[in-house]
């Protein structure tokens, strides 16, 4: 049997039915994201964007299998022959950072089609620094600030810059195998975090990255030379020694970095509401009652992680939005 027109659906196709509505009627835009995990984040990124004359649509890439991934939504169907109302929203992992040196950096960097998170996924977005405060009042219902997320995710990006630059120099220069992203999430990452003495963590941390750093200073020798272009090409970009955090990979920093750091700071949140509520309960009843109302209300840190958007004040995102409304402004939908 044929397959049907849906299952060839591309921009042409898109087009097309568009074409076909009243002209006053909005016009759709595909978005393909790489995973189900990608469809709330960009459902909450473009919604701001839908007004009387368009409306995006988040789906993955492939009707007709279970297909997913980033070379999946961006092979589908786009091209500059396309795409006036099909798009790819995806990570951006280092491709940016690669700067056209393959070919999926080049679609990355140069197809107008093509939005990218310019952070290394969304993952960062979600353990921006600024949000985290507001995250762990989310779970634990608990205002209280018990350890500056900012100050130390600071810190930590000024320790983790200079193996940051070691990892792109080493994608770049095709010898990725000798210090790949995993070795590298490996030694910025910590199982467990002593919140009244975060330093002892980040002093842990900063003498394993030198300890990489000069070995991979004596294994590339000749890396001298193009280290430092590289640096201040990436300073150009946009990258900042106090926000590599948002560079690294984004399951590394989420599992490895940010969740040790959120989950006794939450664990100490919760011990304290309770101890309340058992304090100032009149009788056992009482007592019993408010402290399920409160394990009921109560929500994973992971989830609200995943939920948060704290991160629309973070600079990258601004960048995210301007080649959005960049788009909008070539398909000729403008607000």
């Amino acid at each position: 049997m044929g397959k049907r027109l849906q299952d060839n659906l591309n921009s042409d196709y898109i087009a097309s039915a568009n074409r076909l509505k009243p002209k006053n009627s909005r016009r759709r835009i595909v978005a393909y994201v790489e995973s189900y995990d990608d469809v709330f984040f960009w459902r909450s990124v473009l919604q701001e964007f839908e007004t009387d004359k368009l409306y995006f649509e988040v789906m993955l890439p492939s009707r007709t299998n279970l297909g997913k991934g980033k070379k999946k939504a961006l092979m589908n169907r786009l091209g500059p022959s396309l795409g006036e109302y099909m798009i790819a929203c995806v990570d951006a992992d280092y491709d940016w950072l690669m700067q056209g040196r393959s070919e999926v950096s080049r679609l990355i960097c140069e197809n107008p089609y093509v939005i990218h998170t310019y952070v290394y996924a969304i993952e960062n977005y979600q353990c921006y620094a600024p949000s985290l405060h507001s995250t762990c009042v989310m779970s634990t219902l608990n205002d209280r600030q018990i350890l500056d997320f900012e100050a130390y995710l600071k810190e930590f990006s000024e320790i983790i810059w200079p193996l940051l630059v070691w990892n792109v120099w080493c994608c770049r220069h095709d010898v990725y195998n000798s210090f790949t992203i995993t070795d590298f999430v490996d030694t910025v990452s910590s199982r467990e975090v002593n919140v009244f003495h975060p330093e002892r963590t980040l002093d842990f941390i900063r003498h394993k990255v030198n300890r990489k750093i000069a070995w991979l200073q004596r294994k590339f020798v000749k890396a001298k030379e193009s280290y430092a272009p590289l640096r201040e090409e990436l300073l150009r970009l946009g990258l900042t020694p106090d926000t590599a955090y948002l560079y690294m990979q984004g399951h590394g920093l989420f599992s490895g970095v940010v969740m040790p750091l959120l989950a006794p700071v939450c664990a100490i949140l919760r011990r304290e509401r309770e101890r309340e509520i058992n304090n100032l309960s009149c009788h056992s009843v009482q007592r019993q009652n408010e402290l399920a109302s409160y394990q009921h209300s109560q929500s994973p840190i992971e989830e609200m992680l995943r939920k948060g958007t704290g991160f629309r004040s973070c600079e990258p995102y601004q960048w995210v939005r301007e080649d959005i409304m960049r788009l909008i402004a070539d398909v000729g939908l403008q607000k």
